[in-house]
């Protein structure tokens, strides 16, 4: 496959997650929080917290979004290992690392202050598992890119 047509593939991809975030973040949690507002009104008071604080969580997954495009173009540039790439795969571990932390302790909060399920918290430690997952893969791509841009390097240098 040519460098451009996956930047573009990789490109479209980055589109449709996007779109896919919109409809999961600004259509159905919603409409599922009012629902189960709606069923359980002692629940009610939850649902504004609950919400505010999911798309929080959805702040770090757009930004990851924005460098996803930024190292598909640079594959389109037909610079896969480049230094540039290494900081936006290790700018991404830590924001998969981030949300991940920022996921769990808010999940624990609202477990404390009575607005959370402790089946919630377990499900959500699934979650944060892929977080981190995401987090540790991005940590590992960042180290081969950059060691494939030093070699790279080397072998520009060399006639």
């Amino acid at each position: 496959m040519e460098q451009k047509s996956l930047a573009r593939l990789l490109k479209g991809f980055l589109i449709g997650l996007g779109i896919v975030g919109i409809i999961v973040y600004g259509m159905i949690i919603p409409m599922e929080g009012q629902l189960i507002a709606a069923q359980n009104p002692e629940f009610a008071y939850c649902y504004t917290p609950w919400l505010i604080f999911l798309w929080l969580t959805a702040v770090p997954c757009y930004a990851v979004l924005v460098i996803g495009w930024q190292i598909a173009g640079k594959i389109g540039e037909d610079r896969s290992f480049c230094y540039e790439n290494a900081k936006w795969l290790k700018w991404i571990s830590w924001l998969a690392f981030g949300d991940s932390i920022f996921f769990f302790i808010g999940n624990v909060v609202f477990l404390f202050l009575n607005m959370n399920h402790p089946g919630i918290v377990l499900f959500s430690l699934l979650v944060d598992f892929v977080g981190a997952a995401i987090g540790v893969a991005s940590a590992a791509l960042s180290h081969l890119v950059n060691k494939a841009a030093e070699m790279q390097e080397q072998n520009d240098l060399t006639i």
